[in-house]
């Protein structure tokens, strides 16, 4: 039998090429120090910046850690877990990978570390999609201007500070004065979307906190029925610098998938509306600076690197509200920043400050005479404005910043016990009646109808001869009121959501409610 020489040519050909497509190709280097979650690295000469790597174990097994630093002759990289297990010649290899996530909808509900495995106790988490950790934000073209408005349910921010959706607004304030609470109840407040088309996803990201904090939080959202919308992504005070770090930026882009649904899912069967809470930023900046002292980064301003503004603007530059050719979905976020002694000059805080669309500032003053929440008008400011609020609210609340901002000026005036004419006298107790018509309990937010209703009353004068100690019970009956008997010009408000043209006819309804009330 006679064999054909092209025939045993294209036959050798053809195992070559299967050998070859078997072979895995690999960069391998090997530790030459470990410590403190950080490793350098020599060998790897073409990884590249953020690649991921794994380090074998004592064990058998591998670990996952992240390139920081490119140097001259080794690779800086930190280490997400298990940092004791790698030792001094340990075998790493590229993987030509950068760090995901797992993301999606079977996410809703759980609570997780920063790589996305589950820590409820709950079963392992069988996600379909997986997002970068760290991406560059859209640009202009993709998005559009901030317009609908983002309810936190609390009259205060929704008056004075209102938030719109894609917007970022900082909470800040010292430590214990009600920063983690103002953004759980606007979370809480999100219930009453879910399910319709303007559903909004939850996104708490708790960096640095104890574990016990962070339970509490979880059990309060689970108490208010919250816990259906929202994923909450742990790296406690127990947990490595390098998973503080990439913590808020896990949660990020857990809440991307939701976002871009919109252009994806046009279906609107996902939500595409995301509010990420960051608590608190400032411990994310401690853990950077941690790594980045570790790695010989050189210190700046407070030991801080000079890139730690770089850290927080790109993760908070990834809030956006995106174009209708985009799908028109929104990531809000709430970065929260504690200061020391009310310091917001300090670097950190006046970082944030510049990064975000304005502020709501906690003051421990406030918080300790019983104003909750604690917040300054003064300092406060949302850079949105009046677009992100309804038409009705825009009405009452016009002059409400400047009308409080007064009435602290002559309440400073009238404690040198000078004697008042009759209508700063009046001013002042328009003013008081005001500040106890903001006042709030925890986790209950009110709906904006009721809100505009009850700032309507403040501001038109109703509420002056009512004693101070008596505002909070005035408000409740008086909504009670326009939900029961005079639900008809309720139900017309919100129709119209607007009091124009009928700005007597609540006036008059008001009127007759209060001679009535006991």
């Amino acid at each position: 039998m006679k064999i054909k020489t092209d025939e045993i040519a294209s036959v050798i050909k053809q195992e070559i090429d299967q050998y070859r497509s078997q072979l895995e190709i690999s960069e391998v280097g090997e530790v030459v120090e470990v410590g403190d979650g950080i490793a350098r690295i020599y060998g790897l000469s073409k990884v590249s910046a953020g690649e991921l790597l794994e380090f074998e174990t004592e064990g058998g097994g591998t670990i996952t850690g992240q390139v920081m630093n490119l140097e001259t002759d080794v690779v800086g990289a930190v280490l997400f877990s298990g940092s004791t297990k790698v030792r001094e010649g340990a075998t790493v290899r590229a993987t030509g990978r950068l760090l995901e996530v797992p993301v999606g909808p079977e996410m809703l509900g759980r609570v997780v570390d920063p790589l996305g495995n589950a820590i409820d106790g709950g079963p392992a988490i069988k996600a379909t999609s997986t997002r970068k950790v760290d991406i560059v934000a859209p640009g202009i073209a993709f998005r559009q201007p901030v317009t609908e408005p983002l309810q936190f349910g609390i009259k205060a921010v929704d008056s004075m500070i209102p938030v719109g959706r894609g917007q970022r607004e900082l909470v800040i304030g010292d430590r214990k004065t009600g920063k983690t609470a103002v953004c759980l109840d606007a979370i809480i407040n999100q219930k009453k979307y879910w399910g319709t088309k303007d559903a909004v996803v939850c996104i708490y990201v708790a960096v640095g906190q104890k574990d016990s904090t962070v339970a509490g939080v979880v059990d309060t959202l689970k108490k208010h029925g919250a816990m259906d919308y929202t994923i909450v992504v742990v790296a406690g005070a127990s947990a490595s610098a390098p998973l503080q770090y990439i913590a808020p930026y896990a949660g990020c882009a857990m809440g991307e998938y939701f976002m871009w649904s919109g252009k994806t899912d046009p279906s609107g069967k996902t939500p595409k509306h995301v509010l990420c809470v960051y608590d608190d930023l400032s411990k994310q900046a401690v853990a950077y600076r941690e790594l980045s002292l570790l790695l010989r980064r050189p210190p700046g301003r407070e030991a801080y690197p000079g890139d730690v503004f770089y850290l927080h603007s790109r993760l908070l530059e990834r809030a956006t509200k995106l174009s209708d050719e985009n799908g028109a979905g929104s990531l809000t976020a709430l970065p929260i920043i504690e200061t020391q002694e009310g310091d917001v000059s300090a670097y950190i805080p006046t970082n944030v400050i510049s990064i975000t669309d304005g502020q709501i500032y906690l003051q421990p003053e406030l918080f300790s005479a019983g104003v909750r929440p604690a917040i300054n008008v003064g300092i406060s400011v949302s850079r949105v404005g009046g677009n992100a609020q309804i038409k009705a609210m825009k009405e009452v609340a016009g002059s409400l910043r400047l009308d409080l901002a007064a009435f602290r000026e002559l309440e400073a005036f009238a404690q040198l016990g000078t004697q008042l004419d009759v209508a700063s006298q009046r001013q002042l107790d328009r003013g008081k009646r005001m500040v106890e018509l903001l006042k709030q309990g925890q986790y209950t937010p009110f709906e904006v109808i009721d809100q505009c209703l009850s700032i309507f009353a403040g501001s038109k004068g109703i509420l002056d001869d009512v004693p101070t100690d008596k505002v909070p019970a005035f408000e409740s009956r008086l909504l009670e009121h326009f939900r029961g008997v005079a639900s008809g010009m309720r139900a017309k408000l919100v129709e119209k959501r607007s009091f124009k043209g009928m700005e007597t006819e609540f006036l008059d309804e008001m009127k007759k409610f209060k001679s009535a009330f006991r």
